[in-house]
């Protein structure tokens, strides 16, 4: 084990501790801008721990509200191809067969291409594995009981370096084990396509049953878009409750089949629930965490991409374009929760 950090790593290192001051409670989706408000942490929340944004997909892409008015959205004309629901879902898996690895840390890289990367290490320390392309970082915490994590390739094509790293004290870590892969991804939605450690499910998980029967009888994915957003929207209460108790946290995962089982969560909980939806059928969907106006609030929401269309009063979805979708404030009303939905500002995209 390295007794140092080389210049490199430890200028990611220094920058992944700047990020857990700055994060803010998207556990929560009701904290303020920075200022030690406690942060959701890498393993709870996907910004605690990365040290720089990456890209905003956004674009010109529709939104889901307008306007900041937040009302029932009417069923709307929807158009596309002929869609089918697929047999089984685009699965993520860790080989550690197939993994390298040293003093007891593995990272599996054997599926690059399909656009995830996994890890696992037994330590007794406090773990983070770091998905790095040039100056993005993206930064997880890792068990260091042998469980294994799915982190994305969400940086697109080009050489990545990975690497487990071991706190040492207070803020120090040392690189456990490294290693350098060069990704060419087999389509741009392949890392949103898959669970990850933000959006778990398999083919049997529950919220993936939900999803092949709202999309059953879909004539195009437009179709399937409305049937899942009204889906969450109606059945999917905002929990001010949780979001208190999680906004000093530092250690939340969402769970789709639990905020699917509760009909509760917080705007983490929403984004990841329709992400697995949308994923487990097929569709791109990212998790995308940012601000939103009118206070920069730290909220999560979806992005997806469609080959159809949907269009009613409150949104629009265009097909062969990423859209947004916020299901929390549909669902919620908004407001000082998550926002009066009219600016949003991407950060992470998961």
């Amino acid at each position: 084990m390295s007794s140092v950090l080389t210049a490199t790593r430890y200028k990611y290192v220094a920058l992944m501790l700047a990020g857990l001051l700055l994060s803010v409670g998207l556990c929560a989706c009701s904290g303020g801008d920075a200022g030690g408000q406690g942060s959701p942490g890498a393993q709870g929340s996907p910004d605690a721990a990365n040290t720089s944004p990456a890209p905003s997909p956004s674009g010109d892409s529709s939104s889901a509200t307008t306007d900041g008015e937040s009302t029932e959205p009417d069923a709307g004309e929807t158009s596309g191809p002929a869609y089918e629901v697929p047999a089984s879902i685009e699965d993520a898996t860790f080989d550690a067969g197939a993994a390298v690895g040293a003093n007891d840390a593995l990272i599996d890289a054997s599926n690059v291409a399909a656009g995830y990367v996994g890890a696992s290490a037994q330590n007794a320390s406090r773990l983070k594995f770091q998905v790095i392309k040039g100056d993005m970082s993206y930064n997880y915490d890792l068990p260091g009981d042998g469980t294994p994590i799915i982190c994305p390739l969400n940086m697109g094509d080009g050489s990545y370096t990975l690497a487990v790293m071991q706190n040492t004290s207070g803020n120090n870590y040392v690189e456990v084990f490294s290693t350098t892969v060069d990704v060419a991804l087999e389509s741009q939605f392949a890392p949103f396509l898959r669970p990850s450690i933000y959006c778990d499910f398999n083919n049997d998980s529950a919220c993936v049953k939900k999803a092949r029967e709202l999309a059953q009888g879909a004539q195009n994915e437009g179709d399937v878009a409305r049937a899942i957003y009204e889906w969450i929207t109606e059945s999917i209460s905002y929990d001010t409750g949780k979001a208190a108790e999680l906004a000093q946290s530092t250690g939340y995962y969402p769970n789709p089949d639990d905020t699917l089982s509760s009909k509760t969560g917080v705007c983490f909980d929403y984004a990841s629930l329709a992400a697995a939806m949308f994923r487990s059928l097929g569709i791109p969907c990212q998790i995308i965490t940012g601000y939103v106006s009118p206070d920069n609030l730290y909220h999560a929401w979806n992005m997806v991409y469609l080959d159809g269309q949907w269009v009613s009063v409150q949104l629009t979805i265009n097909p062969d374009t990423w859209t947004r979708l916020d299901t929390t404030f549909a669902a919620s009303g908004g407001g000082s929760t998550v926002g009066d939905g009219t600016t949003y500002t991407d950060r992470y995209v998961y």
